[in-house]
């Protein structure tokens, strides 16, 4: 895994793949028209913001803080990721 600081500096298609094949899936929520779904990746989340209308990835975010998680904090728990 890499680490966060690389993912947010690697290309978009890197990024892709990182999600792909080196997360697990915590959940989705909903923000106005798009589908933002959490990842983690053992050492940080990873947020991908996609447009169901456009059918496309619009954009995706890393963070590794309490912060980052506020909007999921209702919808899921975290207590099997060993944090």
């Amino acid at each position: 895994m890499i680490s966060i600081d690389d993912f947010r500096t690697a290309s978009f298609e890197r990024k892709c793949d990182v999600v792909m094949a080196d997360t697990t899936f915590i959940t989705s929520r909903k923000l106005g028209e798009a589908k933002v779904y959490l990842y983690h990746s053992g050492h940080y989340f990873i947020e991908v913001y996609y447009s169901p209308t456009y059918k496309k990835v619009l954009m995706i975010n890393a963070f590794d803080d309490a912060y980052g998680l506020e909007p999921y904090a209702e919808m899921v728990s975290l207590a099997d990721l060993g944090l």
